[in-house]
């Protein structure tokens, strides 16, 4: 929680003393909610919180595929900064189930048990939750790496580009 952040918007970056950055969320009368880009080690309470007066945004666009980025955008694989590239908010109302294009074609993941139990539709995103040790992340980099091989014959428009984001990852 934050106290004395007057007039702040929904969504703005905020950045404190430490550098460390975060996004106003929950707003109220006496206090804002702050959900912390990074580590929190370096704030304390009593650290100073300034607005940023911009609303989070984070790079998009064919220059991100194959980078590995903070939450932020930044890249942190230690291969540059971003070429060309363009800029969209975070926090975007998603289309409504009836405006969205249906799911007419499969992807194929490569792993049997998958593709015939729980089949995944092209451009679909799908969530893999599960206890630790079990396989999420093995089966995720196999689908990815069997994309390559399909996309290796695929026209341009036809590739399939896959997006792993990984949260609480050490």
């Amino acid at each position: 929680r934050v106290y004395g952040l007057k007039e702040i918007q929904a969504g703005e970056m905020v950045e404190f003393s430490s550098g460390v950055k975060g996004i106003a969320l929950n707003l109220e009368n006496e206090n804002v909610g702050i959900v912390i880009f990074g580590s929190d080690t370096a704030i304390k309470e009593g650290d100073l919180v300034k607005r940023t007066g911009s609303i989070v945004d984070v790079p998009a666009g064919k220059s991100l595929l194959g980078r590995v980025v903070d939450a932020l955008g930044v890249p942190i694989d230690g291969r540059g900064s971003l070429s060309d590239h363009e800029r969209r908010r975070v926090e975007v109302k998603a289309p409504g189930i009836i405006e969205r294009r249906s799911v007419h074609e499969p992807m194929q993941t490569g792993l049997k048990a998958v593709d015939s139990l729980v089949p995944i539709g092209r451009g679909q995103r799908e969530l893999i939750i599960g206890d630790r040790q079990t396989g999420k992340t093995a089966i995720a980099v196999d689908t990815i790496l069997n994309q390559k091989e399909l996309n290796a014959k695929a026209k341009e428009n036809e590739k399939l580009y896959c997006v792993y984001v990984a949260i609480g990852q050490k």
